[in-house]
């Protein structure tokens, strides 16, 4: 189906304020002034596209001009876009004023396809949008028909027949190659389909001879959809809006059910669900969650889509009623089968998966964190936070640090940048016998180390300089764990000290 809304620049400012007189858009082109667009109004008094403003002047002095703002058309009709999303799912944005809609198996739900047509002429006649549409099989026919054909539905295998006597104009080619047409007499798309494909290809391009077959039915070129296709869809519409939140819950667990029902015939479980909640006045709400496994029980579905509501900054606000509530999976895996465990750890790790599941529907994935080990021995690097959800068992295991009953020999959290620090010792090679860190001077009474750490230099251009730590306490008793950047002699003549971590 192709929605073109030949009015759209000027159907965008009448919906805020009707103009006293004919409304028409400017916009600068060749440093002059001339018309983009035109309000029906102004077509009756003999205004078109193109024109020079000062020529519109001329002719209809008391016309109101807007200038062009061609984002916030876009925007308009994005904004379309998603309210034809209850439609379905498939929706794509062809520019600058044209919708293109796969409807394929969605016509029976509105009383076939002149009931479709109707329900959407009467919906963006209330929203006071002018549009013309059609229904064919290909997306350049549907579009053409819409052009010259308001309302016409081509049945399969005729799309050659009635777009064949529409106008060239209705293909939208290239102003020269039309013009071009029309001088050699070609005045309709059957006249030029007559013609043959040689003579096409060899005159005026491939692109032109495919943009002809499209039209007559003869081929297609695919088409992306403004928002990704989900792998599996499920949804619910209503005789009469809904506004009660415990039914809402309820239809989400029950297109859970169904899906769970498609999902276990195909062996898979969904790793990411989004919902979305179609009100009555035409806005869109759309939630999504994400699953640390693959899952297909409706229950645990329904309870991560509670959280999430309940953690809403602003709340789901139903307005005047949700028509219609979809459930869809986006993303899929396969769920390999398991043997039954008695084992009490599984279902510990069953129970702390779903926990995560639920924190991260709360608070955001990003939010809720795993620490995985490293394979490098820089202190710094040696653990990395990745999402808990998208976290995998890291293949390095984690490095002892110390072993029964001895003190840590590196503190549990460190500073992000190590600090410098001014510190004096006995021999350039020994640990410090006083250091000053944030201003504040700390004698030093037991050292321990040092634990040399060279610098992965194949990681790090230019090379780093080799680490000595030392794990330290000062007569207060406070412990620190400090090192020396550069081999004396060796790497530098003048090492520098940092404080690197603090011990509880």
């Amino acid at each position: 189906m192709a929605l073109w809304f030949p009015y759209l620049a000027t159907d965008r400012l009448t919906k805020r304020k009707q103009p006293k007189s004919a409304l028409v858009v400017a916009a600068k082109e060749a440093n002059a002034l001339r018309l983009s667009a035109v309000s029906p109004q102004a077509e009756t008094l003999g205004l078109t596209r193109g024109m020079a403003l000062a020529d519109a002047r001329a002719m209809v002095p008391e016309i109101t001009v807007a200038m062009a703002d061609e984002q916030a058309d876009v925007r308009l009709l994005e904004k379309i876009a998603t309210w034809c999303d209850r439609f379905t799912p498939f929706v794509a944005i062809d520019l600058p004023d044209v919708l293109l809609l796969d409807v394929t198996g969605v016509a029976h739900l509105f009383g076939g396809e002149r009931g479709l047509l109707d329900a959407l002429r009467n919906a963006f006649k209330k929203q006071k949008l002018a549009v013309r549409m059609a229904l064919a099989g290909t997306a350049m026919a549907a579009r053409a028909l819409a052009r010259e054909c308001d309302g016409a539905i081509a049945a399969p295998g005729e799309e050659s027949a009635m777009v064949a006597t529409l106008p060239i104009d209705a293909l939208l080619l290239d102003p020269n190659v039309t013009h071009a047409f029309r001088r050699a007499g070609l005045k309709t798309i059957g006249q030029v389909a007559s013609r043959m494909r040689a003579e096409l290809v060899g005159r005026f391009g491939y692109e032109v001879a495919a943009t002809v077959d499209r039209a007559l039915g003869r081929g297609e070129k695919p088409i992306s959809p403004r928002l990704p296709l989900p792998d599996y869809m499920a949804e619910h519409r209503f005789a009469e809006p809904v506004t009660n939140q415990d039914v809402v819950s309820a239809t989400l667990q029950k297109l859970a059910e169904s899906l769970a029902h498609i999902l276990e015939e195909r062996g898979e479980g969904a790793r990411a669900l989004d919902a979305a909640f179609f009100r009555a006045d035409g806005a869109v709400f759309r939630l999504g969650i994400e699953t640390g496994r693959p899952t297909r029980d409706p229950k645990i579905v329904e309870r991560l889509f509670r959280e999430k509501l309940s953690s809403l900054a602003d709340p789901l606000d139903p307005g005047f009623g949700f028509d219609l509530i979809r459930l869809s999976v986006p993303h899929a895996e396969r769920i390999h089968p398991e043997a039954i465990s008695f084992d009490a750890s599984q279902q510990d790790d069953d129970e702390i998966g779903f926990l995560i599941d639920r924190l991260a529907a709360r608070f955001g994935a990003a939010r809720v964190l795993s620490f995985l080990a490293n394979d490098t021995h820089i202190p710094e690097a040696a653990a990395v936070a990745a999402p808990a959800q998208h976290a995998r068992e890291s293949k390095t295991a984690w490095e002892t640090v110390r072993n029964a009953g001895e003190a840590p020999r590196r503190p549990l959290r460190m500073f992000e940048r190590p600090e410098p620090i001014e510190a004096v010792a006995e021999i350039p090679d020994g640990p410090p016998l006083r250091f000053r860190w944030r201003r504040a001077l700390h004698e030093v009474t037991l050292a321990e180390g040092p634990e040399r750490i060279a610098m992965e230099w194949w990681r790090h251009q230019p090379t780093m300089p080799t680490r000595d730590y030392f794990r330290v306490e000062d007569k207060s008793g406070r412990r620190f764990w400090l090192y020396r950047a550069g081999l004396y002699g060796r790497e530098t003549a003048e090492p520098k000290w940092f404080v690197h971590g603090v011990f509880a």
